[in-house]
């Protein structure tokens, strides 16, 4: 791999890490935010899921304007917008302000994320460099997920929470500095125009339905139905949108390509499938097993460092799988992981789920690299940016979905270990039905694909 393949890689590597980092962090200390802020159940509920709301929201349109106006640029932007929002959240004295941070830190993640893997393939043709250059964002992405956790619950030790943040804040500022020299712009299209309208309605159509979700998921049903009503009209006017602009944001020929089809599919399986159990599991661990959230961080990072090494390790093997079957592969290999970890009959131990935690992370190892080794291959090499968009939209809408289920079905933390431990066998069976279910779609996809070719 050439030199400035080897830049674009290495800040791209280092971003992702950064942005999961801020995405995973209060999966670790989600009981000490609550405790510092004197938080409701329903802010707790919105403390977690306020970064996704910026991520699904901004991915797509972030993909959109960096193509259409150079990654190089948005990638910088983001960087400096995650930094500001990760500021507001050291400095947030209230609930309010520490959730209107973290959807600022979502918002700047997706500038950082729907760029990199395209900066990448802009100075790299070859299809070796370019897988593994999806491994190494694999790699990056479950080792930030691993990172997270852990690094929050060490500042709990010193009941310093906010030092996080502040590191994010650094960490943002660097990345737009180091990219000046890491990374090349790319080409502008001077032809093409921003999709205004279709941006604004997939921004106020995702809001309303992660909004529907979190609502619903604490109970308010007024609100969530309110939410769900908005989302539905707002999601049907960005389709007819899409249908009828010289240039819009989604090119529905995209959705008609099987792969890019089944990549999106396969991210939402992933969203709603493994990660959601695994945003669910250090509540699960704190609760019915009585860990600490340095504790549970380390639990939750046997999934999430695994997935980490894996996605590396497992490199030459993904070579020679097509990019579905890669992700089908996955897919089954996470759900084998997830029923491993059900059954769960007396007081659960870290020694009784290891091995479910170890065989989903290999597989989510796997299931990375290929969702990012799609993201770019299923579209045209202009459009790098969007296809990487899409893709961790579907994901992160799919996990917000995923958790929702997951929350809804499993015993509060307030309820006996015994009821708590129920409830996680009936979601863990639920995750990897999950799994399984989405790599049988999109094995058929693929091979209504084969078939058309064959004709």
């Amino acid at each position: 791999m050439n030199r400035p393949a080897v830049a674009a890689l290495s800040l791209t590597s280092v971003s992702t890490f950064v942005a999961m980092v801020a995405y995973a962090g209060p999966l670790g200390n989600a009981t000490t935010l609550t405790a510092a802020f004197a938080a409701s159940p329903a802010a707790t509920t919105w403390l977690l899921s306020s970064m996704s709301v910026g991520l699904a929201v901004g991915l797509l349109p972030a993909g959109a304007l960096a193509d259409l106006t150079g990654r190089r640029r948005v990638f910088v932007g983001g960087a400096l917008v995650l930094a500001a929002g990760s500021v507001l959240c050291a400095v947030a004295g209230d609930a309010r302000t520490f959730v209107a941070g973290r959807v600022i830190e979502g918002l700047g993640a997706a500038g950082v994320i729907a760029t990199g893997l395209g900066l990448v393939a802009a100075v790299t043709t070859d299809p070796a460099h370019r897988a593994r250059s999806a491994a190494w964002w694999g790699g990056s992405m479950g080792l930030g997920i691993a990172g997270g956790p852990l690094l929050t619950g060490l500042f709990d030790l010193g009941e310093l929470w906010p030092a996080t943040y502040l590191l994010l804040a650094a960490a943002g500022v660097a990345m737009a500095v180091a990219a000046r020299h890491c990374f090349v712009e790319s080409e502008v299209d001077p032809g093409r125009r921003m999709d205004l309208a279709g941006a604004a309605l997939m921004a106020i159509g995702l809001t309303a339905l992660l909004v529907t979700l979190v609502e619903a998921r604490r109970g308010d049903l007024g609100v969530a139905v309110t939410g769900a009503a908005v989302a539905l009209v707002t999601l049907a006017g960005f389709a007819v949108v899409q249908l009828r602009r010289r240039h819009p944001m989604l090119e529905p020929a995209l959705l008609r390509h099987r792969g890019f089809t089944a990549a999106a599919l396969a991210a939402v399986g992933t969203g709603a499938g493994v990660i959601a159990l695994m945003s669910f599991s250090g509540t699960f661990a704190t609760g019915a097993m009585g860990l600490t959230s340095l504790q549970a961080g380390a639990l939750l990072a046997l999934w999430s460092a695994t997935s980490a090494v894996a996605a590396l390790a497992l490199r030459p093997l993904a070579l020679r799988l097509t990019g579905t079957t890669q992700l089908a592969v996955g897919l089954v290999g996470a759900g084998v992981g997830l029923l491993m970890l059900s059954g769960l009959g007396g007081p659960p131990s870290a020694l009784r789920l290891a091995p479910g935690l170890i065989v989903a992370g290999v597989a989510s190892g796997l299931l990375n690299g290929g969702l990012g080794r799609q993201a770019i291959a299923t579209v045209p090499a202009e459009r790098s940016a969007v296809g990487t968009g899409v893709n961790n939209t579907a994901r992160y809408v799919g996990a917000a979905v995923g958790t929702t289920l997951v929350s809804v079905l499993a015993a509060t933390p307030h309820a006996s270990a015994a009821t708590q431990v129920a409830g996680w066998n009936h979601v863990t069976l639920l995750a990897g039905a999950i799994s399984f279910g989405t790599a049988v779609a999109i094995v058929a996809i693929d091979r209504g694909r084969r078939a058309e070719e064959a004709r």
